[in-house]
């Protein structure tokens, strides 16, 4: 297991921290920048979307001959850090969830047709996309067997009826990828579709109110009341869904860690900066043995999520599910990212707790990484789950 990047990825690194550095970090100090969800403003999104794909740093995910940079994951785990840099950085790249989710999933198992139709367009940035899997009670959530929305087929057509909410981006997406049952089989009861905005019978019921900062879109509730979808906008075959959940959450989980180590990085860029120059009762702060204690823990855990990144990287590439590496970076992770803001709002203080830096962005936004994708708890569960049935046979090393 050699994690040494290739000179070639390493060179592309470099190059997605110069773009952040010179072209969207200073988009973050003015107010004028954001939307009133505290997102980059769309038009100057495309502004720097346009540079972004001039400076040969577009969809790091998809493949080259579909507008991409076709990167393994290992690659990703480099290129995508350093893009969440910044807080407008992934979406600027397009790696940003849930387009980077959706936009791997339909490349692995989209038909052509489906990848013309579907996929090339969130390449190509013309249009945003959105999951729609996740339900309130008694639907599914972390559980997608209790999925209720149902997809019955009539004449060749699917029609869905049903409630979701949650879905990130959803006011703002074009596409959608939409997790319906079709029978009430254990394993083969799912089916995932595809359906566009403007058709008719569904509608958005509300964009749900939360801590923020937002995605563009939102987070919405949306209701299905006779949605028509051709048979042939169905993804994989019928009874396919789990999987296709499963074939798209488990990178999407690892890819959220790799950007959310970014943002880790950025808190401690940004408390560190702040603690050199700070003095008091005759010391700068980062001269007090309790304030590096707090940074020196916080680098640890970063370097620990990283590996722990990387290695699922590397699984995945290697055709790995690498389902226990993958659940045990994101309940790492995710907590890395909370103790990272946390620690940089109480190293700056005040400052810290206003908005004259972006701690109090990343502090509120972090909250969310401990429920996306799987709350901690269910990755435990997998964890123990795992372990119970494997024996010391869990902890064996990739051959």
């Amino acid at each position: 297991m050699d994690f040494t990047l290739s000179d070639e990825h390493e060179q592309l690194r470099l190059r997605v921290r110069e773009f952040i550095e010179k072209n969207v970090l200073p988009l973050e100090a003015s107010p004028a920048n954001y939307d009133e969800h505290e997102n980059i403003k769309l038009d100057v999104l495309e502004q720097v979307r346009s540079k972004a794909k001039a400076a040969g740093l577009w969809a790091p995910q998809c493949r080259k001959d579909r507008g991409g940079l076709e990167l393994p994951l290992t690659a990703c785990a480099a290129f995508y850090e350093e893009a969440n840099r910044s807080l407008f950085g992934p979406v600027c790249l397009n790696c940003a969830a849930p387009d980077d989710g959706n936009m791997r999933v339909l490349e692995q198992i989209g038909t052509e047709q489906q990848k013309t139709q579907w996929l090339q367009p969130i390449i190509d940035g013309e249009v945003a996309s959105a999951f729609a899997m996740t339900e309130p009670h008694p639907g599914g959530g972390s559980d997608p067997s209790m999925i209720q929305t149902s997809a019955t087929l009539v004449d060749g057509v699917w029609k869905i009826h049903g409630r979701k909410w949650f879905i990130t981006g959803a006011e703002h997406a074009s596409h959608f990828i939409l997790m319906a049952r079709t029978s009430n089989d254990a394993r083969k009861g799912l089916t995932a579709f595809l359906f566009h905005r403007d058709q008719p019978g569904w509608h958005i019921e509300r964009r749900i109110p939360i801590m923020g900062p937002e995605e563009h879109g939102g987070h919405c509730e949306l209701v299905f009341d006779g949605l028509e979808i051709k048979d042939e906008n169905r993804l994989l075959n019928v009874g396919d869904g789990l999987k296709v959940t499963q074939m798209r959450l488990g990178p999407a989980r690892l890819t959220h860690c790799m950007r959310w180590l970014g943002l880790s990085k950025r808190c401690m860029e940004i408390a560190n900066a702040y603690i050199t120059e700070r003095e008091g009762f005759g010391v700068k702060l980062v001269e007090r043995e309790s304030v590096q204690l707090k940074l020196g823990e916080v680098a640890h855990d970063i370097q620990v999520g990283r590996l722990l990144v990387m290695h699922a990287a590397w699984m995945l590439d290697a055709g790995d599910y690498a389902r226990k590496e993958v659940s045990s970076a994101k309940i790492h992770v995710a907590n890395t990212l909370h103790k990272a803001a946390d620690t940089g709002v109480q190293l700056c203080g005040a400052k810290g707790y206003s908005k004259d830096t972006q701690l109090e962005w990343i502090y509120r936004y972090a909250r969310q990484a401990r429920l996306v994708d799987g709350a901690d708890e269910v990755h435990k569960m997998v964890l123990a789950k795992l372990y119970n049935q494997a024996g010391d046979e869990f902890w064996q090393w990739g051959v």
